[in-house]
């Protein structure tokens, strides 16, 4: 990790050290899951983050040195925390007695289960996001279809590796907002929104790779 971004902040030599430890991930998980029922009511902050560092057992300031771009750095974070524990949720699923578009189907829904108890705060961060758009967003979005692709068993390398992930991208954005709003506590009409969101998805998929394949149309040539 760089040194550069906590030049910027007050941070202890000690704290800077820690940065560099291999349980950099720990502490930020640490820090987040004390930030989030917080969150919910005074929103994403600085000092909302250093109070969950105090709570967490750390100085305040080692937000700041966990979290070197604030707020936005702590949404990625929870976006990746989000990820893994999806991802151990389905570890003892065999996905390969599933066809595809069911293993996505699932993973989705097994990482809005894990998203259910910080719903508040899942609806701050696409807020700030949309109200401030920026590349962390996109590249957070696109790690979390990447990592769906591949528990699903997509191994490919062609455009339909790019293709897959951007369509999917466009699943979870609207999926997630259908779901902020669901108030059924099955959650049936944001089951409903995804079956049909990922109908879409397969058939638009369908009619590009269709497309891709077809052969470039001859070139006459002049008389």
């Amino acid at each position: 990790m760089s040194v550069w971004p906590l030049a910027r902040t007050r941070v202890s030599w000690h704290e800077k050290k820690a940065m560099d430890a291999p349980d950099l991930i720990a502490v930020r998980d640490s820090i987040l899951e004390e930030a989030l029922p917080a969150v919910a009511f005074e929103g994403w902050s600085r000092e909302v983050l250093r109070k969950a560092a105090h709570r967490a057992g750390h100085p305040p300031d080692m937000a700041d040195a966990a979290f070197a771009g604030g707020p936005t750095a702590a949404i990625d974070h929870f976006s990746d925390l989000a990820d893994r524990k999806m991802l151990k949720a389905l570890e003892n699923i065999s996905m390969e007695a599933l066809k595809i578009r069911d293993r996505v189907r699932l993973a989705i829904l097994t990482r809005l289960d894990v998203l259910a108890p910080h719903r508040e705060a899942v609806r701050l961060s696409a807020a700030r996001w949309a109200l401030f758009p920026r590349a962390e967003g996109v590249r957070a979005l696109w790690r979390t279809a990447d990592r769906i692709w591949k528990r699903a068993g997509d191994t490919s390398t062609d455009y339909n590796r790019y293709t897959k992930r951007s369509l999917l991208v466009g699943v979870l954005v609207s999926t997630t907002l259908a779901w902020v709003g669901d108030t059924d506590p099955h959650c049936a009409r944001t089951k409903a929104f995804l079956d049909r969101r990922i109908e879409n998805v397969m058939t638009l998929g369908r009619v590009i790779g269709r497309f891709k394949k077809r052969p470039a149309p001859r070139q006459e040539t002049a008389p």
